[in-house]
Parts: structure tokens; C-alpha cells; sequence
């Protein structure tokens, strides 16, 4: 699902405008990514966390060039589900 099928879903869903939709769902985005900068994780009850991973700088071998690149340190954000979403999920797929 793209992010405008996305956002009219939710509008939809929620009674209110695509715009409204939009801005939550940024705003959104701009706290998780404003936590794991931070390497806080974000728990949403019922729905699962978000937690930060960071990886430190490595040097690797480029083998086509033989050259040496050094690869900078990255921060990646784990999501588990909480087990209610997987019981709806699983309730999902049985039927």
C-alpha cells in the first residue's frame, strides 16, 4: 500500500480530511525518527515498539576495486508487533 491509498484510508476510516491525515502521519514520523536519533524506543500499546538499532562505522572491501571503503555509522528501527496486533493478524489469516 502506497502512502496516498494510505492516507485515504485512514481519512476514511476516521471521519477526518486527508490533509489532517497527513500531518498526523508526519508528525508521526518526525517523533520516531526524533527517538531513535535519540536510541529511545517508542511503545504503542496494543500495536507493538519501535526500537532503535545502532550500528557503529565498519571498513569494507569493495571486491570489483580492491579499494577500502569506510561505511558510516547508521542507526535501523525494529519493529515488534504487541501480541494484540498478531492475535488480529492470525484471526486475519484463519479465516
Amino acid at each position: 500500500m502506497d502512502n496516498k491509498t494510505l492516507v485515504a484510508k485512514l481519512a476514511s476510516r476516521l471521519g477526518k480530511s486527508r490533509a489532517d491525515v497527513a500531518n498526523l502521519l508526519e508528525g508521526f514520523s518526525q517523533l520516531l525518527a526524533a527517538c531513535a536519533a535519540e536510541l529511545d524506543s517508542v511503545a504503542i500499546p496494543g500495536f507493538g515498539n519501535f526500537e532503535p538499532i545502532k550500528h557503529n562505522e565498519y571498513v569494507a572491501h569493495d571486491s570489483t576495486t580492491g579499494k577500502r571503503v569506510l561505511n558510516p555509522p547508521r542507526v535501523e528501527i525494529n519493529f515488534n508487533p504487541g501480541t494484540v496486533l498478531k492475535k488480529k493478524i492470525n484471526t486475519i489469516d484463519e479465516k
